[in-house]
Order: structure tokens, then sequence, then C-alpha cells
């Protein structure tokens, strides 16, 4: 079987500034159409859905977290080492166990718990621009609810903003920029380590009712979480549950703003957010490659791909794939579609842990704000950020009416 790097294959460059809107989506599927991979600089795009689940779920591939940094030119450093030690970055044994002591903390039964407080939260920033009539979407909700909500979790009243610092900071060895920003990453990585680990020490002699005391105190038959294991978690989740969320709902707002009747549908029957949750997730995951590492030499469809070759599973054409969804190239609320896993928050043996907190943040925000803003439009364009690491919205100037429901606020 040929080696995957003798193939002939197009080239997808995206850091390119144009690919991104309705462009990047058309260039991605011009790329599927055309084959199932394409090459990068670092590694190779799998744009077909089949081929991006079983590459997502085979145990002889790895979140390659240590290559993205060494591709980059970071090699060794605080950053490095942590990155190298830390949950994503384990395969195997060692990975499903820390995997099997965590999950029953980020169950949906766990998550509904801060639905009210979400929902407290989400009057708070409201009655902010309620009466303006417009609001930048990012700054006043994107960017706020998901730090706000972290602190939260994470039982640090106060601290949302710092929060929120720390994540896109944190998030920067994702964003093929690493080397520029080391000495910001660094900084900001023995800054939350440091806290963090004080932190965990306070909750192990002084348990309270939050993910840290549950983190610090979880065992199954004697085994449990080492400190330096809680420490990396609890940061995963200071990085990972803040960006990306933002990311998602900032692009949610945009779709709405783009498909005003969808935005009525909402309107009209708020219960539904759950499933225009869904359909935000599969329409513009802002994960849109989903990195792995080749721990094992691997054939697939007859091209060998050898060990420590990195490829990106294209989570932006499996969301679309016709095979899988009706009219996948329509952003529609009203379409249920419950027999095809999206692939925005992965799949297999590194799915996102917070997927569950993450789509009750997105319902709840939407629920919120459909009663409460009608007529709603772009007060200018939205601006967006590139497609590497997270997507991101930069920009989402929205202007609307005040409707009934928000006259309580």
């Amino acid at each position: 079987m040929p080696d995957v790097g003798v193939l002939d294959l197009p080239v997808l460059d995206p850091t390119d500034p144009t690919l991104r809107g309705e462009r990047f989506h058309e260039v991605l599927a011009d790329l599927a159409a055309r084959g199932w991979l394409a090459r990068t600089d670092l590694g190779y795009v799998i744009l077909d859905r089949e081929a991006g689940m079983t590459f997502l779920g085979d145990r002889r591939l790895a979140f390659p977290s240590v290559q993205i940094l060494e591709l980059q030119g970071v090699h060794d450093g605080p950053v490095y080492e942590r990155t190298r030690d830390g949950l994503m970055a384990k395969t195997g044994a060692e990975h499903a166990r820390v995997r099997r002591l965590v999950t029953p903390a980020f169950t949906p039964k766990a998550t509904d718990r801060l639905r009210p407080r979400i929902r407290e939260m989400l009057e708070q920033l409201w009655s902010r621009v309620a009466e303006r009539g417009e609001t930048e979407f990012v700054d006043d909700f994107a960017r706020r609810l998901p730090s706000m909500v972290i602190a939260e979790l994470l039982g640090l009243p106060g601290q949302a903003e710092r929060l929120a610092d720390w994540s896109d900071a944190l998030q920067g060895v994702f964003k093929l920029t690493a080397a520029q920003q080391r000495a910001e990453i660094e900084a900001a990585y023995l800054d939350v380590y440091s806290y963090i680990e004080e932190l965990v020490a306070e909750r192990r002699a002084r348990p309270t009712d939050d993910l840290v005391s549950t983190l610090a105190r979880i065992s199954e038959e004697g085994d449990r979480l080492t400190d330096d294991e809680c420490v990396s978690l609890i940061t995963s989740v200071i990085a990972g549950g803040t960006d990306t969320t933002q990311a998602q709902l900032a692009h949610g707002m945009r779709l709405f703003a783009e498909h005003p009747d969808q935005w009525k549908h909402l309107r009209a029957d708020p219960s539904t957010a759950p499933r225009a949750a869904n359909e935000i997730l599969r329409y513009e995951p802002i994960t849109p490659f989903t990195a792995r590492l080749v721990v094992e030499e691997m054939q697939y469809r007859d091209v060998t791909f050898p060990r420590d070759t990195v490829v990106f599973v294209c989570t932006a054409t499996a969301n679309r794939d016709p095979g899988a969804f009706d009219t996948p190239e329509r952003f529609d609320i009203t379409v249920d579609r419950p027999n095809a896993p999206i692939l925005t928050f992965g799949y297999g043996p590194h799915y996102c842990l917070g997927a569950n907190l993450a789509r009750a943040e997105i319902a709840e925000t939407f629920a919120f704000l459909a009663p409460r803003m009608v007529d709603l439009e772009f007060a200018a364009p939205p601006v967006f950020g590139p497609p590497t690491g997270i997507y991101a919205m930069e920009s989402v100037p929205i202007r609307f009416v005040r409707g009934d429901a928000g006259t309580s606020a």
C-alpha cells in the first residue's frame, strides 16, 4: 500500500486570510468533492465523514498536543512539559483510567444543576443591553457567559474575567502561533498552574460543593486522581470551557441574524432551544479540524499512515455530509437530526468531557434571548476570525427591538 506521503493530494492552507465565512465552506466542499484526503504543512486533512469517524475512534491514534507544539518549534519549557504530562497527551489504559474517574463529574445530571445559575447570569448580562436595542454580542454575552459559568463550576466567584484571560492565553498553543507568543503563553501557564495547585490543596483540606472539590476527592475502588492530575484537568476546563463556548455562542448569534426565519421559529417556541443548539454545533463547528497523531502504523482505504503522522479530521465537512443529514447545507433548527452524531466535540476515546455543559450554555442562552430580541439583524457586518485552532467570531454587532419577555428584566 502506498505511503500517504507519496500521494498527489490537493493542498489546503488553513492560514489563508481569505479562508473564512462562506468561502471557507466552499473551499472545503470543493476539496471533499475531489477526494477524502488533502495535505497541509502540518499533516493531512480527512474530509470524509466515515473516514473521520474511523480515525477519531481508533485507539492507534492520540491527540497530538505535544507534536503540535513541536511542529511550531517549541521543544522545551513549562508549556511543553505540562502539555506532555497532561490528559490530552495520555493514551491507552492511562487515558482510560483518568476518563473513568472524572466522567461522573461531567454527566448531564451534574450539568443540569448549573442551569438556574446560567439563567441568572443571562438576566444580569441582559440588563446591561436591554434598553439600548443594540449589542456587540461577543463582548456583551459570548465572552462573558462561559467564564462566569466556569467560575461558578469551579467555585471561584468574582474570577470570571481572570479565567477568560487565562483561557485566551492557554489556547494559544493550538493557534499555530505558539512560537511567536511563547513568553505570553508560558507566563499564563505558570500563573494558572500555581493558582490551581494552591486551590486543589485548599479544597482537599476544606471541600465545598464545586468541581475542584469533586475532582480532589473522587475515587473508585481506592484509585484517585493525583494532585498533578487534578491541576491538569482543572486547567483544561479553564482553557477548553471558555474560548470554545464563546466562539460557538458567537457563531450561533451570527447564524440567527443571517437566518431571521429561524430566529422567529425559536421565538415562537423557546423549548426547541436544545435542537437549535445542536444545529448550531453541527452547521458551524468551532473546531473545524480535530487533530490526531498516528501512534501505531495503520492502513486505511489502501493507504499507509506511518507512525507519527498528524491527521486533521475535518468536522466542518463531516457535519454537512448528505449521507448522514437531510439538507445538510441549510441551517434549519426545525429539522430533527437525531440519528447521526455530530463530530464537533470529537468522537471516540477523546470525546470532549465538557460537551454537556457547552450544550446547556448554548441552549439556555438562545432560549433566554429569543423572546427578548425581536426583529434581530446585524448592526454592522460581522467579523470572522481565522479557522485555525478555535474558529471564533471577532465581532457580531446586533440590533433588535425589545420583546415583551424583556420588559421584566
